[in-house]
Formats: C-alpha cells, sequence, structure tokens
C-alpha cells in the first residue's frame, strides 16, 4: 500500500472541486480512461478537461481502499445538473503518482466487485 496513490487521488479530488483544471491534467496521464453514460469510455487529456469543465461536480471522498495501484473512494457527489447528493464509489487505477484510469460505481460493492478490493483493503491513516 502507498500512501502516494491516496495523496494522488485526494489532490485529484481537490482539483476537481476547485475547478483547477491545470492541477487535474498534471494529476492524469496523458491517456487516462473516463466513464461515459454510455459504457463507451472516453480517453485523454482533452476528454478530462471537456469533462471537468463542464460536469459541474464536487465530490467529497469519506472511506478510502487501496491496494496495488487501486483506490475505490465512497463519496458524496453532488452534480449541477442533480442538485440531490447521493453517495457512490469510484475506483482510481494509479501510476507513477498520476491517475491512468476511473470508474464509477453505484455502491462499494460493484466497485468491490469490479477490482478485487474489499473492506480489508481499507486505508487508515
Amino acid at each position: 500500500m502507498s500512501t502516494s496513490e491516496i495523496a494522488t487521488v485526494l489532490a485529484w479530488h481537490d482539483a476537481v472541486n476547485s475547478n483547477d483544471i491545470d492541477t487535474l491534467l498534471q494529476l492524469s496521464s496523458d491517456d487516462i480512461v473516463l466513464p461515459t453514460p454510455d459504457d463507451d469510455p472516453d480517453q485523454g487529456l482533452d476528454e478530462l478537461r471537456e469533462w471537468a469543465t463542464t460536469s459541474g461536480v464536487t465530490l467529497e471522498p469519506g472511506r478510502m481502499f487501496v491496494h496495488e495501484g487501486v483506490v475505490v473512494v465512497e463519496e458524496r457527489a453532488v452534480w449541477a445538473s442533480e442538485p440531490e447528493p447521493r453517495t457512490e464509489a469510484i475506483a482510481f487505477r494509479v501510476v507513477d503518482d498520476r491517475v491512468v484510469t476511473v470508474v464509477r460505481h453505484a455502491d462499494l460493492d460493484e466497485a468491490f466487485e469490479a477490482t478485487g478490493l474489499s473492506k480489508a483493503d481499507l486505508y487508515e491513516a
């Protein structure tokens, strides 16, 4: 387990929430893979920039689980288009202190099933 993976994911959240696009791009790999509603993932920094400037999302991280470069974050998300907060889980793949993949899941169980992580991988600072 690496605290640098956690630090990268937390900094990524801070950049999204503060609309700091330059920092967000620096924390992400050039070929970052992002989820889309139609299950056909977007890829690359241009797609990330577009998402970050138009999504209007605020992400409040809660519990985090980490193992071998994968970080699952249980979080509260508030979208501009849907102001009612919802709890979801997001799985991040971090390589060399850069986010390479972001996958949204409905809940922790779904994220655990997709990533192979479990409650035993809870990160405790």
